[in-house]
């Protein structure tokens, strides 16, 4: 019997406390060559890192996370991931090909890696917090009665159109924007499910989420040149602001 794509004595357990049985808890990182928009944006120079380590580095501080995998058909990511202490996956160019479905790809990252539960993070959300991934991992377990994944959002008040008509908003009764309804935007900077649920859906969100929400700079995500300078920006302005709080 599974409860959310996780055992049930295995949830139990974790309600009570009990250690009997431990649940593998994984980080997952994928990345690919061949980039369209932004060149190389993994291992590209920022901040004087680059993302892809960034992102490494930053989950392997997680202390609830057994190890972090990361997934990719480049050679050179991988090497540079096994250098820093990952686990690595050797992606088949065909599941990271622009041809290939997304939910095809989830399905075969999960079926390659060995977990219970699979925390799916992308390299091109850099400035999400460390404390915010670990209040997720907390927010995953005390939810799991209720939701199948945990994924990270961000509220939208815009006012927004498609085929040329308002979908959120009454053209003769406009509201201000403050009072538009809370739409929340999947931003997949911290998306958390079974590994079971994550072959099953064969996707990375599952059929009762929870959406747990995060800042608009945590929640940027580099997916153009603009994106990419104006994240660096961030990045570096917060490095900054860390320097100078340790200034005594």
């Amino acid at each position: 019997m599974s409860f959310h794509g996780i055992e049930l004595k295995v949830f139990i357990c974790c309600i009570l406390g009990v250690q009997l049985i431990k649940m593998m808890i994984k980080g997952l990182i994928a990345v690919r060559s061949g980039s369209e928009r932004v060149k190389q944006k993994n291992i590209r120079s920022f901040g004087g890192s680059n993302i892809l380590t960034i992102k490494i580095q930053q989950l392997l501080q997680i202390p609830k996370l057994d190890s972090v995998i990361v997934n990719s058909n480049d050679d050179e990511m991988l090497s540079l991931a096994k250098s820093l202490g990952c686990e690595t996956i050797k992606r088949n160019d065909y599941f990271a090909s622009s041809k290939v479905c997304m939910s095809d790809v989830y399905e075969n990252m999960a079926i390659s890696a060995t977990a219970d539960i699979l925390l799916y993070a992308n390299a091109t959300n850099p400035l999400i917090r460390t404390e915010t991934i670990n209040a997720a991992i907390e927010a995953y377990f005390e939810g799991l009665e209720k939701y199948d994944s945990l994924n990270t959002a961000t509220i939208r008040k815009e006012f927004l159109f498609q085929n040329n008509k308002p979908i959120n908003y009454d053209l003769k009764n406009q509201p201000r924007s403050q009072d538009l309804p809370e739409i929340y935007a999947l931003n997949f900077a911290v998306n958390i499910i079974s590994r079971s649920d994550m072959i099953k859906y064969k996707n990375i969100v599952g059929h009762y989420p929870q959406l747990f929400k995060v800042s608009n700079d945590e929640a940027i995500d580099i997916d153009s040149p603009f994106d990419f300078a104006y994240a660096e920006f961030l990045y570096k302005k917060k490095q900054l602001e860390v320097k100078d709080s340790q200034v005594v």
